[in-house]
């Protein structure tokens, strides 16, 4: 199923990765949102459990593991065209979880990675709700 136009919500993945007092955030390589600062993430595999995918995603995207246990937030991502037809419709699952291993490197769906205090986020192009979510559920 194509992640454009789809006939059904796809699933997915974000994962609120924290340590010292900041948040893990990749640039996005790929639409939608290319460009955007967002938190990793990506699309479950049928089959597979949502602490996998976040798990799976995480390392994937930025080469860390990070202690995740329950989801923190669920929401859905819905964009329209022009036209008020559905261009893309995302259910995603918030994990949130320090740092345990790894040194971040851009890998994968991402352009570019960064370690940001939420304090720095304001005019940084991000996906939407993504600075709201970030300070939400990072741990003070």
């Amino acid at each position: 199923m194509s992640r454009f136009y789809p006939d059904a919500p796809r699933v997915g993945v974000s994962v609120l990765c924290h340590d010292k007092g900041r948040v893990l955030l990749i640039k996005r390589g790929k639409d939608p949102f290319k460009g955007f600062w967002s938190l990793p993430g990506g699309l479950v595999e049928l089959g597979e459990p949502l602490l996998e995918a976040a798990r799976r995603e995480l390392w994937e995207e930025t080469r860390v593991e990070a202690d995740l246990f329950e989801p923190v937030e669920t929401f859905d991502s819905i964009q329209f065209d022009d036209e008020g037809k559905v261009l893309t419709h995302f259910i995603l699952t918030v994990f949130c979880g320090a740092l345990r291993s790894g040194e971040a490197i851009a890998g994968d769906d991402a352009s570019a990675i960064d370690w940001v205090r939420p304090e720095d986020l304001d005019g940084r192009p991000t996906t939407p709700g993504t600075a709201d979510r970030i300070r939400r559920h990072i741990p003070l």
